[in-house]
């Protein structure tokens, strides 16, 4: 049954060289598990809130699976929170989900998902800058976006609550279908 690993809040804001001037990327594992209401998870920020957050990107994901893609692509750990997510989720092709699929997690929390995550210079600047030159590029490529989600039904969400996809509209357009990488 696909889990929850870690539900992730921002752990710092950092000075940042975008147009914010500082990001919110730097999320970390919360022991407990939190809150989530229409606005995401209870202790999180966004910096920037043109492209981030909101009630259509209230909840980042991302899947250990790719996570573990990533770290023999890289050669190191990543940990849950390092892609900006605030779930890392083991069990689920996040990427292979449908928009407006509904995913129960625990005993109450219902999500939707919306879109996939459009990697930006921030991120790119948050993996280390000159070491991995087009990174937004490489990332877009290998399509393993993970998915922004709305809040359907407020909940609580914890580290071992199990993921139920409970609705997949027949015929709506798989979460990347759409999605262009930069070229």
């Amino acid at each position: 049954m696909p889990r929850v690993l870690a539900v992730c809040v921002v752990h710092q804001l950092r000075p940042e060289a975008g147009t914010a001037g500082v990001t919110a990327i730097d999320k970390r594992p919360v022991a407990r598990g939190a809150k989530v209401g229409p606005f995401g998870v209870r202790g999180d920020v966004q910096a920037n809130r043109k492209h981030h957050g909101g009630l259509d990107k209230a909840v980042y994901a991302y899947a250990h699976e790719d996570a573990a893609y990533w770290e023999r692509e890289l050669g190191r750990e990543l940990p849950p929170g390092w892609f900006g997510e605030n779930l890392r989720v083991e069990g689920l092709d996040v990427n292979l989900a449908r928009i407006g699929e509904r995913w129960r997690i625990g005993d109450t929390l219902v999500l939707e998902v919306t879109m996939p995550r459009t990697p930006c210079q921030t991120f790119a600047r948050w993996l280390g800058g000159s070491d991995e030159r087009g990174w937004v590029k490489r990332f877009s490529g290998e399509r393993r976006l993970g998915p922004y989600l709305r809040v359907v039904r407020s909940g609580v969400v914890r580290p071992g609550d199990e993921i139920e996809v409970v609705a997949a509209p027949e015929g709506a357009p798989g979460l990347l279908d759409g999605y262009r990488a930069p070229a």
